[in-house]
C-alpha cells in the first residue's frame, strides 16, 4: 500500500481546502465544497473565504445569509458552522444524537430529570409564533417548569441540540456586531429537515464520508470522526469503501480517499496563506501533523489566527489598531518574511476596506 508522507498529505490538504491556489468558485459553491466553515467567531468565515477565493466580495456572503441560502447553526462537533441551507436540511437529523450527548457532557447533572421530549415541546411552543429569540429569552420562557436545571443548561440544550435552529442575521454579516437570535430551521427556510432513512440505512452518513474526503482527504476514519463529532460512521465507511482507494501514512494508519481527488506532487510550491481562528483546515483532523507541529497544536483550539508558510503553520497573527501584526513561531528566511509581508498587506487592506495595509512582523524566535 502506498505510503503518503506528511508533505504529500499537506499538499493534498491544501489543494482540497482551496489553499494551494485561490479558486474561482462562487461563494455558495465554496461553502458547500468546504462542508461549511466553523463560525463561532462571526467574522472569521469572511477571512477564510478571502484566503481561498479569487476576488472575494464579502457582500456576497452577507447576501447569502440574508437570502437564506447559507445559515449559521450548531452542527459538527456542536460548534457553530456556516453551512448551505441544503446541507443543514440534509445533515441536521444525522447529528441529533451527537448534539444531545455533547450538551449532556457539560450539563448532565443540571439536566438530570429533565425529559428531552417535554423540553423540546416546550421550546417549540415558545417559538411557534415565528419570532426569533435569544437563548436567554428562550430559556427564561421555560425555566419555570424546570427551575432546578437553571436557564443556561436549558437554553443550550434547546438551541444546540433538541431544536433544529439557526442564528439569524444580522449576526454573521460583514462588519456587523449582533447577538445570537434563534429561529427554527423550518420557520426560517420554509422547509423541514430531512428525516432519518426509515429502512435503517445511512445515506446521509455515506454522503458525509464522500463530502469529507472531497474537502479533507486522504484521511483516516479517526480524522472523519474528529471533524464531524459523529461516532457512528463505521457502517457508512464500510458501505462506500468499494468506491475508495487506500493509502497509509508514515505512522501506518490507513487513509481513505476518492480515486480521482487531487493529490499534488509533494514538491508543489505552497503560497503564504492567512487563516482565521478555528479554521477547519486544521481542526478537521484528529492527526493534525500534516499541517501543524505538535508543539503548536494548542493554537488551533485556542482561537489563534495562524499563517501558513510552505503549507504549515509558522506564525500567528492579529490586528492592532491599523496594523496587522505577525508573530513567527520559527525562524523566517528573508524570502519568508517578504512573502508573509506581501500577503499580510493584502489581508490588512481587505480587513480595513483599503484603509491600511500596514504589517509588522515580529522578530523570529531564537
Amino acid at each position: 500500500m502506498t505510503v503518503l508522507d506528511a508533505r504529500a498529505l499537506n499538499r493534498a490538504t491544501l489543494a482540497r481546502q482551496l489553499l494551494l491556489e485561490r479558486a474561482g468558485l462562487p461563494v455558495l459553491d465554496a461553502v458547500a465544497h468546504l462542508c461549511g466553515l466553523q463560525a463561532q467567531e462571526p467574522q472569521e468565515p469572511f477571512l477564510g473565504l478571502w484566503s481561498r477565493l479569487r476576488a472575494f466580495d464579502p457582500a456576497e456572503l452577507s447576501d447569502l445569509l440574508t437570502g437564506r441560502q447559507v445559515v449559521r447553526t450548531h452542527l459538527m462537533r456542536r460548534t457553530v458552522h456556516l453551512v448551505t441551507s441544503d446541507d443543514v436540511v440534509a445533515w441536521r437529523a444525522r447529528h441529533d444524537g451527537m448534539l444531545r450527548q455533547r450538551v449532556l457532557g457539560v450539563y448532565r447533572r443540571e439536566l438530570d430529570g429533565v425529559d428531552p421530549g417535554e423540553l423540546a415541546a416546550a421550546g417549540r411552543e415558545v417559538l411557534a409564533d415565528g419570532e426569533p429569540r435569544s437563548m436567554p429569552e428562550l430559556a427564561r420562557a421555560v425555566v419555570d417548569r424546570w427551575p432546578a436545571a437553571g436557564p443556561r443548561p436549558l437554553g443550550e440544550m434547546l438551541v444546540a441540540a433538541l431544536l433544529p435552529t439557526v442564528q439569524l442575521p444580522p449576526r454573521g454579516l460583514w462588519r456587523t456586531k449582533a447577538g445570537a437570535r434563534y429561529a427554527l430551521i423550518s420557520s426560517w427556510l420554509g422547509r423541514d429537515i430531512d428525516p432519518p432513512a426509515r429502512d435503517g440505512s445511512d445515506p446521509v452518513g455515506q454522503a458525509l464520508v464522500r463530502r469529507y474526503l472531497t474537502a479533507y482527504g486522504p484521511a483516516a476514519s479517526a480524522d472523519l470522526r474528529a471533524w464531524c463529532g459523529l461516532a457512528g460512521l463505521p457502517g457508512a465507511v464500510s458501505a462506500v469503501r468499494g468506491e475508495l482507494v487506500a493509502f497509509r501514512d508514515e505512522r501506518g494508519r490507513e487513509l481513505l480517499d476518492l480515486p480521482d481527488a487531487p493529490r499534488p506532487d509533494p514538491g508543489t510550491p505552497a503560497p503564504v496563506r492567512f487563516l482565521p481562528a478555528f479554521d477547519n483546515a486544521i481542526l478537521g483532523y484528529h492527526d493534525r501533523s500534516r499541517i501543524i507541529d505538535d508543539d503548536h497544536r494548542h493554537l488551533s483550539v485556542a482561537g489563534e489566527r495562524v499563517v501558513l508558510v510552505d503549507g504549515r503553520v509558522a506564525a500567528t497573527w492579529t490586528v492592532e489598531t491599523d496594523t496587522l501584526l505577525v508573530t513567527p513561531l520559527r525562524r523566517f528566511s528573508r524570502t519568508d518574511r517578504t512573502s508573509v509581508a506581501e500577503e499580510g498587506r493584502a489581508m490588512a487592506s481587505f480587513l480595513s476596506g483599503d484603509g491600511s495595509d500596514r504589517v509588522r512582523i515580529e522578530a523570529s524566535p531564537v
